[in-house]
């Protein structure tokens, strides 16, 4: 009788010991003074600094269906971004500096150099945003997922001085909302990206596309704004004079925004103050898709809102995009977007 062996069955350990091998220098690159000891442990170790009262913000996401396009393009280098943005910019929200990042990976059959390629991406994208990544999990699945197929997700954990906290208490009328610009489509929307582009359209991934300049799957696995190096510091210099913050995700302008407001307060966005980038045109168009569907489930090239004191609206270097109102809901004026 052959004999059975966890190898034989799918799982390849030697493979998961060459996986951490390749991604040590990255992730030991991201590490901040506070982390103790190295990877490899059972668990990641972070060392607080000194704070009056620290209030510890987590977060966690995922990539979602963006990564079939991953998978279609054989390309892995930017998701690894993604899956750190989604936490870093949700925490943020609270006016948290990412500390440490955690990462799942789970695979059908494990290919140490593709995970290395992921785990470089998560690993750029942890140190641009200030934040170590101290420890993580790939799983091999074999079975599960098909071979050259995975799905990864993680978490993100920072921290803010108590009187620091961003809640929607800060928020009254006549506050002003800044919008920072998106680099597309970010991470949400895919279930009907894909609908459009590779079942109405019929394209495969590498056609490309005058209006975009690259082809449609270069603008698709765009990655994900990073937005701790840019808001922080505003946080940092203004205080209290920053109200709220939005990051513009899955329900886009219509869902996100309340959730920094308080009960019996809107916003009206005058959608003329920035320009649409050109693939939510496309999607629109292709698609049929209805200008609330759009505001609704993309970003339409706003990924972070800043809702701050109107004395200190003309400072900050972005888009001056509506205002806060004496009414419930979110009322969206204008734009290029068809109605």
């Amino acid at each position: 009788m052959e004999q059975m062996t966890y190898k034989t069955s799918g799982v390849d350990i030697d493979a998961g010991n060459e996986s951490v091998r390749l991604i040590k220098d990255f992730v030991r690159a991201t590490y901040r003074e506070e982390v103790l000891g190295d990877i490899g442990g059972f668990g990641g170790l972070f060392k607080l600094k000194d704070y009056d009262e620290p209030i510890l913000v987590s977060g966690t996401d995922g990539v979602g269906t963006k990564l079939k396009i991953a998978f279609m393009l054989n390309k892995h280098d930017t998701i690894g971004q993604d899956a750190v943005a989604m936490c870093v910019n949700d925490i943020l929200v609270q006016g948290a500096e990412p500390l440490f990042f955690l990462d799942y990976l789970a695979v059908g059959k494990l290919n140490p150099a593709q995970v290395a390629e992921i785990v470089k991406g998560v690993a750029k994208a942890c140190k641009a945003s200030g934040c170590a990544l101290i420890g993580g999990e790939t799983a091999e699945m074999s079975g599960f997922y098909p071979e050259g197929e995975y799905d990864i997700a993680g978490f993100a954990v920072g921290v803010v001085e108590k009187k620091a906290l961003i809640t929607p208490a800060r928020v009254k009328v006549g506050d002003v909302l800044i919008g920072l610009p998106s680099s597309g489509l970010h991470s949400n929307g895919f279930s009907l990206v894909r609908k459009i582009i590779f079942e109405r359209m019929g394209f495969k991934g590498d056609e490309f596309i005058s209006e975009l300049g690259k082809t449609i799957g270069e603008e698709l696995l765009t990655p994900t704004t990073l937005y701790p190096a840019t808001v922080l510091p505003i946080v940092r210099e203004y205080g209290d004079r920053i109200h709220g913050l939005v990051h513009v995700t899955g329900g886009g302008f219509y869902d996100n925004i309340p959730r920094a407001l308080p009960d019996g307060l809107g916003a009206v966005i005058n959608a003329d103050s920035w320009s649409v980038p050109k693939i939510f045109k496309l999607l629109q168009t292709w698609g049929n898709v209805p200008r609330r569907e759009m505001f609704r489930t993309f970003n339409c090239g706003i990924g972070m809102i800043l809702i701050v004191d109107a004395d200190i609206a003309d400072e900050i270097d972005a888009y001056k995009i509506g205002r806060v109102v004496e009414d419930s809901g979110v009322e969206i004026l204008g734009g290029e977007l068809d109605d």
